[in-house]
């Protein structure tokens, strides 16, 4: 069976210098090949040489082959996996919490598996995330919940166990819960202890990889030219650790496969990572080197838990940096495989179910099996150019390892094809491809200026590129802005360039490109093929506090099929600022139609029927919000109000922190729930002064004018450290305060 619980764990631990209480900005500095903005996080740029014994909440997940300790105060990170068969902690264990200034916002920690997003490495790597255990009945599972507050998308992370299943399941579900369109990338990164015996595996078909943003390239396994600037022109096999000196990053340029892995030939063991290579392109391996710099950094992050590397694995995304978008409101879900393994070695292929080798050496084939449950009677079978050589029954499990040499004669490795049955289940199949080695890609080349760029779609597509990819040092507005030189009415540029400045707040200059797009949109065609720049100037005038020309705008968008998700939550949003309830029910519920997962959409129907007084209908409904996101704040408060669960427990699924309380409360207020947006703030122990002032213009919105005042000098008299606001939400509030002063 498999088990989860929490318990406080004691864990040596070096201490870090005081958040730095000054806003830190950074948008021009480069981290990981993109922008290294922090705002309005805030960064800790000192590390502390004294250690001493620490106590974190760690949840235990077990089962009769694996037991995973997890950190949610340190990130949620995986911070052991240990097969328990054989005693090897499959993932690198760092038994001391010892950070150096490698994070985005400064400490960061080696070893376990780290989860990144929505960029390399997470901002919140070193800070605490909601958690929640699960207790299945076929698993056992904990469920990490965050919201990254530079752009505001969410993510929730379940990592799960199953009963007589030797891996670990990592669910990801990537929500963006903003009205903007926004970009993200996804690596988990596992760390595996090394040493001269150990080495990455990589598909058989990867034989080029590809430096951070593609910027150089190498021949693999075998490098052959300069990398890193290290000469590996006598060829080298930089699959292995010990012939790395250097340090050096390096993804792989492409796959068919499904796994990547490392592996320790000294003790026949190793970790394998698992996904559809269709959503998980990704496959790197990150080391410090084996020479006297990465000794030295090894010494930095560990007290005697050795060297290590990273296998990182990246989810829509096969590079660093690699941005993937959400478009508003959209979900993206996936899941991620984690495993031991034995005695395979170099792995050909892997499934969730089983790892094969298959060589060809002097006439003979050698086999290698691991499967991750048990397999009674599994049915192996070899063929050769056609013809069966092999028809084998065997128990296959974590314990039980299938090795066989068959004889096969003069047969090439290509010829050969092995499937792995249970009954009608193929559980792994792997056929050698034939030997010739593609072409090395070319490497990546920096955008042009925009007067180099001959057309116009290329300058769009550049200025796309640099949002896209969060570039720190190009910005795209001279490439928007040279296109409408061009082409003032360029209507792909318009929407790009309103869409830039709406980020930036500044609605009433955003709207003005948005009409320009429609003057050539709408010039012989009424009804547009595409209506994202109706979309946009409705969110550009309802920012600007005119609903009723947004709703006339968000109806025109709801007519092409594309914006119809968006449109309709706002024409709901709308309505029920206005009471009208029932009307607001009848557009969110067409919203719905689109993207059932909405978690707003969700979130305000269970107000709307609230308020309807649809109670049984309402009560059915959270339950159903809160199966598919616990952490739906919205849906939770609106079980308090309907007396179905008890304020204490949402508080504490909460765990006080603010921005949960004013992101819940500007859901409330998106729909003109000031009230109950008013009394979740006042839930809120914290005395930061955008509480004070978000209070005191919910207040104000309801007419309550002494209220509102009191609040107001309560966040004049509020101590202003970390006060750091971004949202754009907060545009209106501060305003209103300013203008109240």
């Amino acid at each position: 069976m498999a088990n989860v619980w929490e318990e406080t764990v004691i864990i040596p631990t070096y201490g870090t210098g005081e958040a730095e209480r000054n806003p830190m900005f950074l948008d021009r500095r480069v981290y990981q090949g993109s922008c290294g903005k922090v705002y309005p996080y805030p960064t800790v740029e000192t590390i502390r040489g004294e250690k001493r014994d620490k106590a974190y909440t760690a949840v235990w997940l077990e089962n009769e082959y694996l037991k995973v300790m997890v950190l949610p105060e340190l990130g949620g990170r995986i911070q052991r996996a240990l097969d328990k068969t054989n005693g090897y902690d499959f993932v690198y264990y760092n038994r001391v919490i010892k950070p150096a200034l490698v994070g985005l916002t400064g400490p960061w920690i080696s070893g376990g598996i780290e989860f990144n997003w929505p960029q390399h490495h997470r901002p919140t790597t070193f800070l605490p995330v909601d958690y929640t255990i699960c207790r299945e009945e076929d698993c056992a599972a904990v469920l990490l919940h965050d919201v990254d507050q530079m752009y505001g998308t969410q993510s929730l992370t379940r990592i799960a166990l199953y009963p007589g299943k030797a891996y670990i399941e990592v669910t990801g579900q990537l929500y963006n819960r903003t009205s903007l369109p926004q970009t993200f990338l996804w690596w988990a990164n596992p760390a595996v202890s090394v040493n001269e015996n150990t080495r990455s595996i990589f598909p058989p078909d990867v034989h080029a990889v590809m430096d951070h943003g593609k910027r150089d390239v190498s021949r693999f396994p075998i490098a052959t030219g300069v990398y890193y600037k290290h000469d590996y022109s006598e060829g080298v096999d930089i699959s292995r650790y010990k012939n790395i000196p250097v340090p050096t990053s390096y993804m792989a340029e492409k796959s068919k496969y499904d796994f990547v892995g490392g592996y320790d030939d000294g003790v026949g063991a190793g970790l394998l990572h698992v996904a559809d290579h269709h959503i998980s392109p990704g496959k790197k391996q990150w080391t410090w080197g084996c020479g006297d710099f990465g000794k030295a950094w090894d010494r930095n992050l560990t007290d005697g838990d050795g060297p290590y590397v990273e296998l990182m694995t990246g989810v829509f995304t096969d590079n660093q940096p690699d941005f993937s978008w959400l478009k508003p409101f959209e979900e993206k879900t996936f899941r991620q495989y984690f495993m031991p393994y034995k005695a395979v070695g170099q792995v050909h292929n892997a499934t969730t179910e089983a790892a094969v080798h298959l060589s060809c050496e002097n006439g003979r084939a050698r086999i290698v099996l691991y499967a991750t449950a048990v397999h009674e009677n599994a049915r192996i079978v070899l063929t050769a150019a056609g013809e069966t050589v092999l028809d084998d029954r065997s128990r296959l499990s974590p314990v039980d390892i299938y090795e066989k040499t068959v004889p096969i004669g003069d047969i090439k490795e290509e010829e050969l094809h092995i499937a792995v049955y249970d009954g009608s289940e193929l559980l792994v199949e792997y056929h050698p491809d034939p030997p010739e080695i593609p072409k090395i890609p070319e490497p990546a080349r920096a955008a042009k200026e925009p007067a180099e760029i001959m057309t116009n779609e290329e300058l769009y597509l550049t200025g796309q590129h640099l949002e896209q990819y969060r570039h720190a040092t190009y910005l795209p507005d001279s490439y928007y802005l040279e296109g409408l030189k061009r082409d003032p009415g360029d209507i792909r540029i318009n929407n790009a360039y309103g869409l830039l400045l709406l980020r930036r707040g500044q609605f009433e200059a955003a709207e003005g490109y948005f009409r320009k797009a429609l003057e050539r949109l709408t010039e012989r065609n009424p009804n547009p093929y595409n209506s994202e720049a109706y979309y946009l100037l409705g969110l550009a005038l309802l920012w600007q506090g005119r609903d009723g020309k947004a709703y006339d705008a968000f109806y025109k968008a709801a007519w092409s099929n594309e914006q119809q998700e968006m449109a309709f939550y706002y024409l709901a949003a709308i309505d029920a600022r206005a009471g009208k309830y029932r009307r607001a029910l009848e557009h969110i519920e067409r919203s719905l139609v689109k993207n059932a997962h909405n978690v707003k959409a969700r979130g305000l129907k269970a107000y709307l029927l609230r308020r309807l007084g649809r109670a049984e209908r309402a009560a059915g409904w959270t339950g159903e919000n809160l199966e598919l996101d616990p952490f739906d704040f919205v849906s939770g408060n609106e079980r308090v109000l309907l007396g179905l669960s008890g304020q204490a427990a949402l508080d504490a699924r909460m765990r006080g922190f603010r921005e949960n309380y004013l992101m819940a409360a500007r859901d409330y207020a998106e729909f003109g729930a000031y009230r109950e947006a008013l009394d979740v703030l006042a839930r809120c122990a914290d005395d930061s002064p955008m509480l004070y002032y978000y209070r005191a213009y919910y207040a104000h919105r309801l007419g309550l004018a002494e209220e509102a005042g009191a609040l107001l000098a309560s966040a004049e008299s509020a101590p202003t450290t970390y006060c750091f606001p971004n949202k754009l939400e907060d545009i209106a509030v501060l305003r209103y305060a300013m203008e109240s002063g």
